[in-house]
């Protein structure tokens, strides 16, 4: 956390702002070849819960990461978390970034799509800061009434399920 005397355009005269800094991460939309998608269930401390979301993790080392380094920590994340990897000859689609709470932080996150995915030989690795109770396949339609119903809730998986249906990678057609 960082306080600033901070000038803007709009604001020429300095005033006091505490930045939280955060590394950036990644998030992952991993579908299967029937395109369903991959969630795991996690306990969260700070929300006393556990809650359905993406894959997701922290970007270690470099400020400035590059789209290689991005990819290799999505891939690492997706196998570790879910015991899942990307099919031979699967995709790793990059699909932006995103800012988490830009009114205090400057965490962000990248996304990626990877498609299709499969269980990996070696099964999850989870970190012992994870607590992942379950991870499984939902459809996009199924997704959609999760997040109507309030059951996901987190600002990762709201967003990168936004950009899915915008891109076009998923569809919320029922027929």
């Amino acid at each position: 956390m960082v306080t600033d005397e901070v000038k803007t355009p709009a604001r020429p005269n300095a005033r006091r702002w505490t930045v939280v800094r955060r590394k950036a991460a990644v998030i992952i939309a991993a579908m299967s070849e029937d395109e369903k998608l991959l969630l795991i269930r996690q306990e969260r401390v700070p929300i006393r819960d556990a809650i359905w979301e993406m894959p997701a993790g922290q970007i270690d080392g470099n400020l400035d990461p590059s789209p290689t380094d991005l990819e290799e920590v999505a891939l690492r994340e997706l196998r570790e978390e879910t015991g899942y990897e990307l099919q031979p000859g699967g995709k790793l689609i990059t699909l932006g970034h995103y800012f988490s709470s830009p009114g205090f932080t400057d965490e962000h996150g990248y996304f990626f799509l990877a498609k299709p995915v499969s269980k990996s030989a070696a099964g999850a690795t989870h970190d012992e800061t994870e607590s992942i109770l379950d991870c499984r396949f939902f459809s996009a339609q199924k997704l959609a009434r999760m997040i109507g119903d309030n059951e996901i809730r987190d600002a990762n998986t709201l967003s990168i399920f936004a950009r899915l249906v915008v891109g076009g990678f998923i569809s919320l057609d029922r027929r």
